[in-house]
């Protein structure tokens, strides 16, 4: 009997490796298709965000250490971690954990060690204290609820010196905070207002932008944390 059962058993064990190595084919599969999705939507932003500019105007290069706060699919994450190298050091920070563990596996297909997710919270960026060259917070400054919070986390997040960009949709000032939320906008004068208030010294808006799908026109404002708590404004 158990010669006439064995060739049976071996085909069910034969069927269930198939089987898993099929399932395994299909997520290799998934996650390769959608990894080449981001690269080309990435592609299509190149034209209208500039994004080699804006890493020069942050004075990001070999061996920085970045923050993208806010970093939703990871489009400015990856720009970093080819600019920064593999001596450098990226913080990809968000809210939701499915976008990072996109950013996470094609970090790890693309053996870009350098990059690092990191889970914040609404108040909290999350990010290593003293440790960051420049940050970006690209059209998620208007989302943040918590705001002069999130911009304390980022402050001791910066060495002296360091530097913080926001790039977001322009908004005409006057309406009630809740409304910019609502709208994904918010003015230029608003956010240098908050980002005084918490300590930035504004250095300086860089020519803005205008993006190909939405039409959305978008600023472009850089400032610094000061050198020193004497420093004057």
């Amino acid at each position: 009997m158990a010669r006439i059962n064995q060739p049976a058993s071996r085909n069910i064990w034969a069927l269930a490796a198939f089987a898993l190595l099929s399932a395994a084919s299909i997520v290799g599969l998934h996650r390769l298709h959608a990894g080449q999705d981001d690269k080309a939507r990435f592609a299509e932003r190149d034209s209208w965000q500039r994004p080699e500019e804006v890493m020069d105007k942050l004075g990001i290069k070999a061996g920085s250490v970045v923050g993208d706060v806010g970093c939703g699919s990871g489009y400015f994450t990856f720009h970093f971690a080819a600019r920064v190298g593999a001596d450098g050091k990226v913080y990809a920070e968000d809210l939701e954990p499915d976008l990072l563990a996109k950013i996470q596996a094609r970090a790890a297909q693309e053996k870009l060690r350098q990059i690092e997710v990191l889970q914040g919270t609404a108040d909290d960026p999350s990010l290593p204290e003293g440790k960051l060259d420049a940050i970006l917070v690209m059209n998620a400054y208007h989302e943040m609820k918590n705001y002069d919070a999130m911009l304390r986390g980022m402050f001791k997040a910066l060495k002296p010196g360091g530097v913080l960009a926001i790039i977001d949709h322009e908004a005409e000032p006057g309406q009630p905070r809740s409304e910019y939320q609502q709208g994904h906008r918010i003015p230029a004068e608003l956010v240098r207002e908050d980002l005084a208030r918490n300590g930035f010294r504004f250095l300086r808006s860089e020519p803005g932008f205008l993006s190909t799908d939405t039409h959305k026109n978008f600023f472009f404002l850089i400032f610094r944390k000061p050198e020193s708590a004497s420093e004057p404004r």
